[in-house]
C-alpha cells in the first residue's frame, strides 16, 4: 500500500543533529554542573550558611549564557532551525503549564514525562535544552524562582539528553512498540530517583546534624573521606525523599509513559515527519 502520510508508516528516525560546537558546548555545561554537584564528596566545605544561596545566583547568571550559546551553536551547526526552536518553545510551554498541576505533591511530578518523549524523538541536543527551558518557564510561571532553579535546570536537562540517548535498535530492528515504551518507563523510573538525590545533594552539605534529629551519620562532614560522606549521603537521601517523594515521582513517571507515551510519540513523530525531522520509509499496512 502506498501513498497517504508517511507518518502513519514505518519510520527511521533521524533525530535533531548535534553539531560539534553545539556538542562541545553541552559537554562543557554537563562538566561544569556535575562539578556544582558533586564538589561536597571531594571539597571541604567552606561555609555553613544557607542552601547554596550565594553561589548558586552566580551559578545562574553563567548557565543562562552558556544554554543561549548552545542554541545558537545548534543554530550555527544546521541541528536546530527555525521549525525546530518552534516545537522546542510549543513543548516548553506545555511542560510549563503542566507543572502546577501537581504542585510536587507527594512526588507528584507531570513535567518529565513531556521531557522523556521529546528528548525520545528529537534526540539528546533538543532533549537538554529542553530540560533547562521546561524548568526555567515553569519557574517563571509559578514564582519558582530560586536558589534550586539552576540546579533543576540542569538535573532536567541531564533526563532530556539520556532519553535521546536511550538505543534506539536491537541488532537490526528498531526499537518501536510495546518494547520502546517499556524502555521508556523503565529510564522514567531511574531518572526519577537520580532527580531526586541530585536535588538532595545541592542543599545536604549545609544541613547541620542538629536539623537531623542529631543524626551526626547523614550529616555532611568537612574534610571527611568522600567515602563516607557518600555513605551519609545516600542514607540521607533514603530517609528524607527516596520512600516518598523521588517513588511518587517514578510512579508518575511510569504511569503517564505507558498510558500516554504512545499517543503522544505518535504525535511528536509525525509533527517531526512534517517538518521533516526524521525520514520517513515504506509505508505498511
Amino acid at each position: 500500500m502506498s501513498g497517504g502520510d508517511p507518518a502513519f508508516g514505518r519510520m527511521t528516525s533521524r533525530p535533531i543533529p548535534i553539531g560539534p560546537v553545539s556538542g562541545a558546548l553541552m559537554a562543557f555545561t554537563s562538566l561544569a554542573g556535575l562539578a556544582m554537584f558533586a564538589w561536597p564528596l571531594i571539597t571541604p566545605a567552606t561555609s555553613s550558611g544557607v542552601q547554596h544561596a550565594q553561589d548558586a545566583p552566580f551559578v545562574f547568571i553563567v548557565m543562562l549564557p552558556l544554554l543561549v550559546l548552545l542554541v545558537l551553536a545548534g543554530l550555527a551547526d544546521g541541528g536546530l532551525d527555525a521549525k525546530a526552536l518552534a516545537v522546542l518553545g510549543v513543548l516548553s510551554a506545555v511542560n510549563a503549564a503542566l507543572r502546577p498541576l501537581a504542585a510536587g505533591a507527594n512526588g507528584v511530578e507531570t513535567v518529565f514525562f513531556l521531557l522523556i518523549l521529546g528528548g525520545r524523538v528529537f534526540g539528546p541536543g533538543f532533549g537538554f535544552v529542553l530540560g533547562c527551558t521546561s524548568m526555567f518557564a515553569s519557574a517563571l510561571l509559578t514564582a519558582g524562582v530560586g536558589p534550586w532553579l539552576p540546579f533543576q535546570m540542569l538535573a532536567a536537562a541531564w533526563v532530556g539528553l539520556g532519553a535521546g540517548l536511550l538505543p534506539r535498535r536491537i541488532g537490526a530492528r528498531e526499537i518501536r512498540g510495546a518494547a520502546e515504551i517499556v524502555l521508556l518507563v523503565v529510564y522514567g523510573i531511574v531518572v526519577a530517583y537520580v532527580f531526586g538525590a541530585l536535588m538532595n545533594l545541592w542543599f545536604w552539605p549545609y544541613l547541620a546534624a542538629s536539623t537531623m534529629g542529631g543524626q551526626g551519620g547523614l550529616a555532611y562532614v568537612p574534610g571527611a573521606p568522600p567515602l563516607d560522606n557518600l555513605r551519609h549521603f545516600l542514607w540521607f537521601s533514603l530517609l528524607s525523599s527516596t520512600a516518598v517523594w523521588d517513588t511518587g515521582r517514578a510512579i508518575t513517571d511510569a504511569v503517564m509513559v505507558a498510558v500516554l507515551g504512545p499517543g503522544v510519540l505518535a504525535v511528536l513523530r509525525r509533527a517531526a515527519v512534517k517538518a521533516r525531522f526524521i525520514n520517513s520509509g515504506t509505508r505498511v499496512a
